[in-house]
């Protein structure tokens, strides 16, 4: 696929500066999103704008979707006015989404019968590295589908690895936040621990993260922690959306994830406290509650 056109879907968050490194690496970008804001400033950076995702698949020869859940994704593709409709000979949809792997084989499925190829290309690495351009990028899907879109893959991420078929980068995702979660817990109650110590927590953050303790939490969410800011760059109704495929998915496979619960079960708390928007670092306030603090 040389120098193809490019669709995107979702521009929130993650979306909107994905979007942009495209459009910055010389590649011609159509847009959609639900909501306007978004939509302005891409096309002030040159990008077009489509009135719908079947608009945004007729105009393009890869369609990127990074949009909320497998709801969303199911609307977009599949619904009324969606990429499902517009469907033409060499089209591509790349999921970007983190979404269930059985609604990913599904929607695969689908789109096949309209001679549409998917791949499942979830990521990882934040806001930050959806703004640098630094993204893991996990990929499920036939792998020479993958080697004729590597090239646009490779101006979104850093890291992009085949891991088989579809399905198997949305499960390879959801082994990611595990790991996310579970350090995100121990980060939490690392820097507890050490303020109830009376220790200078910011000296505990740099100390820490040159030896074998250290993890991305902790070199980027521990400072601000310590300095009391949960703005979001992954908001905890996201990881707890992720949290529930993974859990549901463990449930199939018969794989326990005993600290995945418990890191599920606080982030309800704080859910259920209205925090839904907050940045997942807000974890440690849930953390501070068990010890009594209000």
């Amino acid at each position: 696929m040389k120098n193809p056109r490019i669709g995107f879907i979702g521009l929130g968050i993650m979306g909107r500066p994905m979007a942009q490194n495209l459009l910055k690496a010389g590649f011609q970008v159509t847009v959609y999103n639900r909501t306007g804001p978004a939509v302005e400033l891409l096309v002030s950076s040159g990008a077009s704008r489509a009135a719908s995702p079947k608009a945004v698949a007729e105009r393009s020869d890869l369609v990127i979707t990074m949009v909320t859940d497998s709801e969303a994704v199911k609307e977009v593709v599949l619904g009324p006015g969606g990429v499902i409709e517009g469907a033409h000979g060499g089209l591509v949809l790349v999921d970007m989404s983190t979404i269930s792997p059985s609604v990913t084989r599904s929607v695969s499925a689908s789109l096949a019968a309209k001679g549409v190829r998917m791949l499942d290309a979830p990521v990882s690495g934040g806001d930050a590295g959806a703004r640098e351009g630094t993204l893991t990028i996990m990929v499920g899907g036939d792998v020479a589908v993958f080697e004729e879109c590597l090239p646009v893959l490779q101006v979104l991420g850093k890291r992009v690895v085949h891991f088989g078929g579809p399905g198997s980068g949305q499960l390879t995702k959801l082994a990611n936040q595990i790991l996310v979660a579970c350090n995100m817990v121990g980060v939490c109650e690392c820097l507890n621990f050490a303020k109830k110590a009376g220790l200078d927590v910011g000296k505990v953050i740099d100390s820490l993260s040159g030896g074998a303790a250290s993890s991305w939490s902790l070199v980027n969410l521990g400072p601000r922690m310590a300095r009391r800011d949960f703005a979001p760059g992954f908001k905890v109704k996201l990881l707890q959306k992720d949290l529930r495929y993974v859990l549901e998915t463990a449930a199939d496979l018969d794989a326990p994830l005993p600290a995945t619960a418990l890191v599920h079960g606080l982030y309800t708390q704080l859910e259920e406290e209205g925090l839904g928007d907050v940045g997942t670092q807000a974890l440690l306030t849930a953390i501070e509650r068990l010890t009594g603090r209000g």
